[in-house]
């Protein structure tokens, strides 16, 4: 409300102070902009990435990821993934290799960053940009570092269902100085330096344009929201770890059902899928949850499968084609309770048996 109160509702002091809060959290800068997808645009802009190259990649992920590789005119290349952790499989991300390989995105998934370690060391053997894609992990922890604290590029998104949300936006975290300055200009239309005016509540009237740029930044309205959010992470970490645990405890007793085999103490998870059993039809049971008032989620439709994105030449992928049309995501979200957990699993167990 202060932040309206002044009718200000641009990019301004809210914003800087949004970044300075996350550079105290991550222990080094951050870029705040309107939302995750622009995040991982801006930053493989800011690696030179462009027309003609290539971007490994999990299929398993939302399409926001591939569309903001081929905005920058790069080839998303689709690799299969980890079926214990459903996170990017470098082993398989290696044999997709080409010279116009320039950068691997890994994608965390459901607030586990999975072989990230194994990801780091393949991609400086073969001279590659890491752009992590850490949308689902905002506050959780990878062998003991916060995600977003070490790692080339991190990008994260703040839209209104992730860990902590500024209504829409997302920003990028990196200790690579050059990266930032690209990434501050090339937010607001490429105009240089034009960040710094705005923290001080001016316009540049007079400017360059050195590069391309966009209409990327965030609103000092996001940023308060990002601010008051970012104060409550520890209460929203200590809720979703609660019901996830729940969920652990009262699906152990279905073999049937697969979870992942998450450690709560450095993860915090954003969503909670299960693997449904081979044959069961996930369509007709997320209508009888649906019937009996559960949403569902499916997270997500492979990549490889939409028309924009398919190559009829590429390698296969057998699990994420195994895995993929089995996923099925129950609620998980700080407002539920465990008597909710409880009857969400009541009523996926109710519909699996007809």
């Amino acid at each position: 409300m202060a932040v309206l109160d002044k009718e200000f509702l641009g990019m301004g002091l809210e914003v800087q102070r949004f970044e300075n809060a996350l550079e105290t959290f991550f222990g080094r800068a951050a870029v705040c902009v309107n939302t995750g997808t622009a995040a991982l645009h801006l930053a493989l802009q800011a690696c030179e990435i462009g027309h003609g190259d290539e971007v490994l990649i999990p299929s398993l992920t939302y399409v926001a990821s591939f569309q903001a590789v081929a905005a920058t005119g790069a080839n998303p290349v689709a690799c299969d993934i980890n079926p214990s952790t459903l996170t990017l499989d470098w082993r398989d991300a290696e044999k997709r290799l080409s010279p116009k390989t320039k950068a691997v995105m890994p994608v965390h998934y459901s607030g586990g960053a999975g072989d990230l370690s194994g990801i780091y060391a393949f991609a400086e053997r073969c001279g590659l940009r890491v752009i992590e894609d850490a949308a689902h992990a905002f506050g959780s922890n990878y062998k003991g570092a916060r995600v977003g604290a070490n790692g080339d590029i991190v990008c994260f998104s703040f839209d209104g269902i992730k860990n902590i949300t500024s209504g829409e936006g997302g920003c990028i975290v990196t200790g690579d100085q050059n990266i930032l300055r690209k990434v501050r200009d090339a937010r607001l239309l490429g105009v240089e330096k034009d960040s710094e005016r705005r923290y001080a509540g001016e316009r540049s009237w007079e400017f360059d344009v050195t590069a391309q740029g966009w209409r990327y930044h965030m609103s000092d309205i996001m940023a308060a929201i990002g601010l008051v959010q970012l104060g409550r992470l520890e209460e929203f970490t200590d809720k979703r770890r609660l019901l996830a645990r729940r969920y652990d405890e009262q699906l152990a007793s279905f073999p049937r059902l697969s979870r992942l085999p998450h450690n709560y103490s450095e993860v915090v998870p954003h969503i909670y899928p299960v693997l449904l059993p081979d044959g069961a039809d996930r369509k007709t049971i997320r209508s009888r949850m649906l019937d009996a008032g559960v949403q569902t989620g499916v997270h997500y439709q492979p990549n490889h499968v939409l028309t924009f994105f398919r190559d009829s030449d590429a390698l296969p992928l057998p699990v994420v084609d195994n895995i993929a049309p089995r996923l099925l995501s129950l609620p998980l979200h700080p407002d539920l309770s465990l008597a909710d957990v409880d009857s969400c699993v009541n009523h996926l167990i109710g519909a699996l048996n007809g």
